[in-house]
């Protein structure tokens, strides 16, 4: 009888993990996680970070609401003289056309759209999505005068459907492999501290024109980054145009030959 109590048990105990692993998996899934778990992945990626042997890196920073402190972030790069790129939605622009007038002029920040109104794309239909990337484009590009190349998706969220609108349209969807978590009220300290352990070569960085902190941890980042050898690119430069292929985990990878 403890014999079949036992069995049960396991029995019981086996189907409780399988449920757990089947729950697992379809999170993954939804989330893209599976990419990394699995190691392959049929679906499109965008760029997480870039596969180089030069030490540079991309800082950038993302913009949908408030700009008092965006100036503040051109004043540090031209005082330590390296550039970034700068993603901004639509509205945004439309708002303070003049802040990001000055930000292209500077010849510190590549611009790159962040869509138009910065909604769940996933939720949406390609006419949509077209729409939303079509309205950024005129707007940012009516404001700086400049092309639009670089596309970074609301939430980091993506899908294949995303990203082929996106693709159609001459655009690099551009994700990153080092988030600094600034929209979650660190202190400097520990924002800088999460890219100094993060950071490698061809890194893309995550921040925020808003954040709490971001200010004051930018100084600490780049003075650390540049103790360790690193250079700072737009994600422009740092990005292979042509000839490459996204891993599994979103590496960008040059195709030699």
């Amino acid at each position: 009888m403890k014999f079949l109590i036992l069995k049960k048990r396991r029995i019981v105990a086996f189907f409780l993990c399988a449920i757990a692993l089947v729950v697992s998996f379809a999170t993954m899934w939804h989330s893209g996680a599976h990419v990394v778990m699995a190691g392959r992945t049929t679906r499109k990626l965008p760029i997480y970070c870039v596969d180089t042997n030069e030490p540079n890196i991309a800082l950038t920073f993302d913009a949908s609401w408030g700009a008092d402190k965006t100036l503040k972030i051109l004043e540090i790069l031209q005082n330590y003289d390296i550039r970034a790129t700068f993603f901004c939605v639509g509205f945004w622009a439309e708002k303070y056309s003049d802040t990001l007038k000055k930000l292209s002029e500077s010849g510190r920040m590549e611009i790159g759209t962040h869509s138009n109104t910065h909604p769940h794309l996933n939720k949406l239909s390609s006419e949509q999505i077209a729409t939303e990337l079509d309205t950024s484009i005129s707007i940012i590009k009516g404001i700086t005068g400049k092309e639009i190349t670089l596309f970074r998706a609301p939430f980091g969220e993506y899908s294949d459907k995303v990203l082929s609108v996106a693709e159609g349209k001459g655009l690099f969807t551009i994700q990153w492999d080092v988030d600094t978590l600034d929209w979650k009220g660190l202190s400097a300290g520990q924002i800088s501290a999460r890219v100094l352990k993060k950071a490698n070569k061809g890194s893309i960085v995550l921040m925020h024109n808003d954040g709490e902190h971001t200010v004051e941890a930018l100084p600490l980042i780049i003075e650390g980054l540049k103790n360790k050898g690193y250079n700072f690119v737009c994600v422009s430069d740092l990005i292979y145009k042509e000839n490459y292929e996204i891993d599994h985990t979103g590496k960008q990878i040059r195709i030699e030959g």
